[in-house]
């Protein structure tokens, strides 16, 4: 096959490509569909760059092999050398006139999944392998791309450094306890102590580990002498829970600042949510109208919402007031002192405010034992951002640095201090006023794309009884 340049379908369609007409390029990617008859064929052809396919035109009398153009068929992979013409057909400005073919796999008709038909999500997850070549999956995973890309961006301009967390840890960040065990022992003969317990000194670390469920206590670490950091990188809950809106790995976004209070908090929080989506608008606007034509038509208009407005800011008291006179029948009733819960939530977003709205100084009681508190000795200075359609968003907090109040919180919340003994050492040496929060990229990612699943934001989801791929 003559040597020719390759160029993604993306710079044959979105970019200027006005000097490559009537010149010779080469393209490669997957059939999406062939139709035609016995003298020219149209091959609708997609190399994952852009949502939209490029037309490779055949003249079938100028191909004297008959069992190449057969065995081109929609899933096969190929790789077309041809001359880039305007084109007179609908929906594209120009195609290619094909003058060489090498076919590099082929597709089974009669087994290949993904014909052209509708599929359902619930269909698509049992083939995730498969589910990157839809057009679904295709706007998702480039929002997804760009989404990470715009998070490091926005952290790298403003002074964050990034600071790789452990992923294998013998603290419980949370103190919630659904965590994935790690360890090397035999499970068909597990050591164990005389008081009959797990005898951990025999395993790999010499003492029980588990998958974070958060970087936060080390990113904490890192700030107190990078004054600004941020993690970006997977976390693992062990939550039976088959919901759409949980999933058992996941991935988080966590700053961690020096010398900022609560408020700084919050300015940060809305700052950094306006960039991203202002940078998802900009960049991946083809994928978004593709989202919102097929699932969610309000998408646009929500995204702008964010970008548009200044997020109410109240407090967590205020808020269940408002929820308390509202007249509605919530599922869950409101009072103070409970969490509130994703209805009340989307509540106060969505027909109280019509904006974002961040709530600050919650209960003691419902909030970490490492959230700074308020002198009202009842409320600790927490804040969640809450958005349309999700609700809670963003929950973080300004971290006490008080060496005896976090320890009084430590031993009230009977946490092992000999597992945080180094979380505490910082307030001792050279202690300072420090914030932080923490993102859920799916849920984030759920937001900026419409989907009603998390599983379908991330590529191979991680879920009770679900592990394939």
């Amino acid at each position: 096959m003559k040597q020719i340049k390759r160029h993604r379908v993306y710079d044959l369609l979105k970019k200027d490509s006005g000097h490559l007409i009537n010149k010779e390029v080469n393209v490669k990617g997957w059939v999406r569909t062939r139709r035609g008859s016995k003298h020219v064929a149209f091959i609708a052809l997609n190399d994952g760059s852009i949502i939209h396919n490029i037309q490779v035109v055949i003249d079938v009398k100028s191909f004297d092999n008959d069992d190449l153009l057969k065995n081109i068929t929609t899933g096969s992979c190929i790789s077309v050398n041809g001359k880039l013409v305007e084109s007179h057909g609908k929906g594209q400005a120009v195609e290619i006139q094909a003058f060489e073919i090498e076919l590099y796999g082929t597709a089974d008709p009669d087994v290949y999944p993904l014909q052209k038909k509708g599929h359902t999500l619930e269909f698509l997850r049992e083939i995730a392998h498969l589910r990157p070549r839809t057009n679904t999956f295709g706007a998702i995973f480039r929002i997804r791309h760009a989404l990470s890309f715009a998070i490091h961006k926005y952290f790298n301009e403003n002074g964050f450094y990034y600071l790789h967390t452990p992923i294998i840890t013998g603290s419980d960040a949370e103190g919630a306890g659904a965590m994935f065990r790690v360890t090397t022992l035999d499970m068909r003969n597990v050591p164990m102590t005389e008081e009959g317990r797990v005898d951990y000194t025999k395993d790999f670390f010499g003492k029980e580990t588990n998958l974070t469920v958060s970087g936060q206590l080390e990113g904490e670490l890192g700030a107190l002498a990078l004054s600004n950091i941020y993690t970006f990188g997977p976390t693992f809950r062990a939550e039976n829970s088959n919901t759409s809106r949980h999933l058992s790995e996941f991935w988080m976004i966590e700053p961690e600042m020096a010398f900022y209070d609560i408020r700084d908090n919050m300015d940060l929080a809305e700052s950094f949510l306006k960039y991203l989506i202002r940078y998802l608008l900009e960049h991946c606007d083809d994928d978004l109208a593709f989202l919102q034509k097929m699932y969610d038509n309000e998408l646009v208009d929500r995204l702008r919402m964010v970008i548009d407005n200044t997020f109410e800011r109240l407090t967590y008291t205020e808020a269940v007031e408002i929820l308390e006179q509202s007249g509605q029948s919530f599922e869950f009733p409101v009072k103070w002192g409970v969490d509130l819960q994703s209805e009340h939530e989307r509540y106060l977003v969505e027909k109280e405010f019509n904006k974002p709205v961040i709530l600050t100084d919650y209960p003691r009681e419902i909030k970490a034992f490492y959230m700074k508190m308020n002198d009202d000795g009842k409320t600790v200075r927490a804040m969640d951002v809450l958005f349309p359609k999700i609700g809670e968003i963003v929950g973080g907090s300004q971290r006490e640095e008080n060496y005896e109040k976090l320890h009084g919180r430590i031993s009230e919340m009977k946490i092992e201090e000999e597992d945080v003994w180094w979380y505490l050492e910082t307030r001792k040496f050279g202690t300072a006023p420090h914030s932080g929060f923490g993102l859920g990229f799916e849920r984030l990612m759920l937001f900026v794309t419409g989907m009603g699943n998390i599983r379908d934001v991330i590529p191979f989801p991680r879920a009770p009884q679900n592990a394939e791929f």
